[in-house]
């Protein structure tokens, strides 16, 4: 087994497949989430649980988080029991949530003070590359810290990479995640224009497949087309608030800009569906 404590602090769709790679590799887990019933599965693992953020860190050697969005990340940094209320140092904490690159340099700041590392480590991927520890993590921080983290990190994903310093790994994933709304948009506008001209999803997404422009993304999603299949892998809401962080960066290309606003103008309806969803939008305009 190995001897570095881990914990984890939210077991959502993806931190409950990231996080179970680190108990198949060995690691000891502790895990915090704000909703009890989500603890249930690492409690019948006999994992064990901390009643607030700033107890895992307290019992641990270095803590992921994986949450939505940067309320939350401010709720898990600076709430009465959060974080920066255990006032311990030695630690690394390493921020796997897709959030800004601004509030990233903020807690990075808030931890060097107390003499703990911060790494934020978005990830590229969805539930299925969770479960085969496939991801492609990007870190932005201090080399040092990255060293140490790495070999964890690679029990997760297939590649692990540190692009720059704190908040570099933020930007790298929201210009991923800019690509990848455009790319759905763009699926769900090929297929619209194909129907409305007498050809059917399967038809097209076959041919698409066996092109140059097929691609793993392509084939899921496709899939999802033919088969009426919205059930969110990766939710449309999240691309709209990814796109929204994009924007705040200076995303202003044409492409950029039309994707922001079509997700937006979405995301009231077909939210908490699937981000390919966005061809009920494309469908309605």
């Amino acid at each position: 087994m190995n001897t570095v404590k881990t914990g984890w602090i939210g077991l959502g769709k993806m931190g409950i497949p990231m996080s179970q790679q680190l108990i198949k590799a060995g690691y000891p887990l502790s895990v915090y989430n704000r909703s009890k019933d989500k603890e249930e599965v690492f409690k019948a693992q006999g994992i064990g649980t901390a009643a607030s953020p700033a107890l895992l860190l307290k019992d641990t050697d270095v803590v992921f988080i994986m949450v939505s969005d940067d309320r939350a990340i401010n709720d898990i940094f600076y709430g009465d029991e959060g974080l920066l209320a255990a006032k311990v140092s030695g630690k690394i904490i390493i921020n796997m949530s897709t959030v800004s690159p601004a509030i990233s340099k903020e807690v990075a700041v808030a931890c060097k003070e107390q003499g703990n590392y911060y790494l934020d480590a978005p990830v590229s991927g969805s539930v299925k590359q969770a479960e085969d520890a496939a991801l492609v993590i990007m870190v932005g921080g201090e080399a040092v810290a990255f060293e140490q983290a790495k070999a964890i990190l690679e029990k997760m994903g297939k590649l692990v990479m540190l692009v720059g310093d704190t908040g570099a790994g933020n930007v790298a994933k929201l210009a991923i995640n800019t690509l990848l709304g455009i790319v759905a948009q763009g699926l769900a506008e090929t297929v619209t224009l194909a129907q409305q001209n007498g050809i059917n999803a399967e038809a097209l997404t076959t041919l698409i497949g066996n092109s140059a422009l097929g691609s793993p993304f392509i084939k899921i999603k496709g899939d999802a087309i033919v088969n009426s299949n919205y059930n969110a892998a990766f939710a449309l809401k999240h691309i709209a608030k990814d796109l929204r962080l994009a924007k705040d960066l200076g995303l202003v290309t044409p492409l950029g800009k039309t994707a922001y606003q079509t997700y937006q103008d979405a995301e009231a309806t077909f939210g908490e569906e699937d981000i390919i969803a966005v061809i009920k939008q494309i469908g309605k305009e």
